[in-house]
């Protein structure tokens, strides 16, 4: 059984990463970050099947990741690290020269955890598809989980791939859409609603659930749940109500913090809201 505070503790500590790494370089994108926290911790403390130990491309015998959001890129680094993919002390080197650790995602210099290039929006449930329809024509039972953003949906290639999904039955999928409802120039409904969100991917074929996605003890309760749902001929979508900024009074529910670094001063008091758990880089 989850442990929830010691999974809120990493998660905190997760949150720290985050700003420090945004902060040090004045660049990257902490507000989705900061919401998305309390689900990849989730994923990687709890949920999936994975091997941080023996990397592999393929993700031949595990579950497998895609975070198609890729600007979220420093909370994914920070989870990654402090799971055993690589050293934590890289995270001091996030978006610096040659680094590994870009702003959004590459796999070209060969970072543990990463299969896939994201900085360009859309592309992640693609890729997914594909990898769950290997796993199948392998025989290889473990799922593929994907991280969408809500504004991400404005891309017609998510659409085009969840029509696939639902008519090709493919059942070892689980995707969420980070449902927080702001986006780089403003709020989701402003720029382009997305209306009745479950209607529309329950009109392409899939399963709907839904989730409190800064509440750690319903992140795992739904992801049994929707692990249970799996290999029913149907993919799985989970709309996950979330803050952008969660975690940090002044960040929390406006696309302001999208893509801004926090000042000195702003670093310190978010930083006095969030304890130091797991020892910072």
């Amino acid at each position: 059984m989850a442990d929830i505070k010691q999974l809120q503790d990493f998660a905190t500590q997760v949150r720290r990463d985050i700003l420090r790494m945004v902060h040090a370089v004045s660049s990257g994108h902490p507000g989705g970050s900061l919401g998305a926290t309390d689900f990849v911790t989730a994923l990687y403390q709890e949920i999936m099947e994975h091997n941080a130990s023996n990397f592999n491309m393929e993700a031949d015998g595990e579950d497998a990741f895609f975070l198609s959001n890729g600007h979220i890129s420093p909370m994914w680094y920070s989870v990654l690290a402090r799971s055993g993919y690589f050293n934590v002390s890289e995270l001091a080197t996030f978006r610096k020269l040659n680094s590994r650790l870009q702003g959004h995602p590459t796999t070209a210099e060969g970072l543990e955890g990463i299969r896939m290039a994201s900085g360009s929006l859309g592309q992640g449930l693609s890729v997914a598809i594909g990898v769950a329809l290997a796993k199948k024509l392998d025989g290889d039972s473990h799922l593929v989980y994907t991280l969408h953003g809500d504004g991400e949906l404005d891309e017609g290639q998510v659409w085009e791939a969840a029509l696939y999904a639902g008519a090709k039955k493919v059942d070892n999928l689980i995707a969420t859409v980070d449902y927080n409802k702001q986006q780089i120039d403003g709020s989701v409904e402003h720029v382009m609603d997305l209306g009745d969100l479950g209607a529309k991917w329950k009109a392409f074929g899939w399963h709907v659930m839904e989730m409190q996605g800064n509440d750690m003890a319903d992140i795992i309760k739904v992801m049994a749940e929707a692990k249970a749902a799996t290999g029913k001929g149907v993919p799985i979508v989970i709309l996950m109500h979330t803050e952008m900024g969660a975690g940090v009074d002044f960040m929390e529910g406006t696309h302001k913090w999208h893509g801004q670094a926090p000042s000195d001063e702003q670093l310190a008091t978010a930083l006095e809201q969030l304890p130091e758990t797991l020892g910072d880089y």
